[in-house]
């Protein structure tokens, strides 16, 4: 009995030193993808010119 009391005593001291360290993901780390090219300049005018339709719209009614 004293025997595995004593197996049992050591197996629960040491289990919790094996997982005290929890678990750390995997960091990967990646390159800055850069886009070469030119964006249209039409781009920043749709939402101003839909934005003055729905006011000319609610205006009309």
């Amino acid at each position: 009995m004293k025997k595995v009391l004593t197996l049992s005593l050591a197996l629960g001291l040491t289990a919790g030193a094996a997982v005290a360290g929890g678990y750390a993901p995997v960091v990967v780390e990646q390159e800055p993808v850069v886009v070469e090219g030119g964006s249209s300049s039409s781009a920043g005018l749709v939402v101003p010119l839909l934005l003055l339709v729905a006011v000319v719209a609610a205006s009309n009614d």
